[in-house]
C-alpha cells in the first residue's frame, strides 16, 4: 500500500489526534488505521479493533476474518527501519499477551481455536510502500509454552 496515498480525511484525523493524545499513541493509531484499510483491501473482514480482556492482561489491535480463519493482528509502526523492522518488537512477552486476549475473544465469540492464527502488520512511514503483512507470524503453541494459556 502506498503510504503517500492517504486521504485528506486521514491527515485531518491524525492532526486532531496529535493535539489530543501523546505523540506515540497518535502515530500508533494512525498505523492501525492504515493496517485496517490495507487488510480490508486484501479481503479481510475486520470484526474488532483494540480488543482488551476485562482484566487488562491482554490486547489485540485488530481482529478479522481471512476466509475461514480468524486472524488476531498486531500492528507495529515505526518511522524508519533504523533499529530493525517493526515486527521485531513483537517479543515473547507481547506474544503471550496477544495469546491471552485471543483466547478470551475466541471463547466469547465461540470460534474454534484451530481456526485462528496470529498476523503482524508492519508499517514503516519512511517507505512509500511501507506496509507489510506477515501471516501466521508466530505459532500459538510457542506463545503458550512461554507462559500463555
Amino acid at each position: 500500500m502506498n503510504l503517500n496515498a492517504l486521504t485528506a480525511l486521514d491527515w485531518l484525523r491524525h492532526r486532531a489526534r496529535l493535539r489530543l493524545w501523546d505523540h506515540d499513541r497518535a502515530w500508533g493509531r494512525r498505523g492501525e488505521d492504515v493496517a485496517h484499510r490495507y487488510l480490508r483491501a486484501r479481503g479481510y473482514t475486520i470484526v474488532a479493533r483494540n480488543y482488551r480482556t476485562r482484566s487488562g492482561s491482554g490486547e489485540v489491535d485488530l481482529i478479522g476474518w481471512d476466509g475461514e480463519t480468524l486472524a488476531f493482528i498486531e500492528v507495529k509502526a515505526r518511522r524508519t527501519e533504523e533499529f530493525g523492522t517493526p515486527d521485531r518488537a513483537v517479543d515473547p512477552e507481547k506474544q503471550r499477551r496477544l495469546l491471552i486476549a485471543a483466547r478470551d475473544y475466541a471463547r466469547h465469540a465461540d470460534v474454534e481455536w484451530e481456526k485462528t492464527r496470529f498476523d503482524i502488520v508492519s508499517v514503516v512511514w519512511s517507505k512509500s510502500d511501507g506496509v507489510t503483512l506477515i501471516k501466521d507470524a508466530f505459532a500459538k503453541s510457542a506463545a503458550a509454552a512461554r507462559g500463555g494459556y
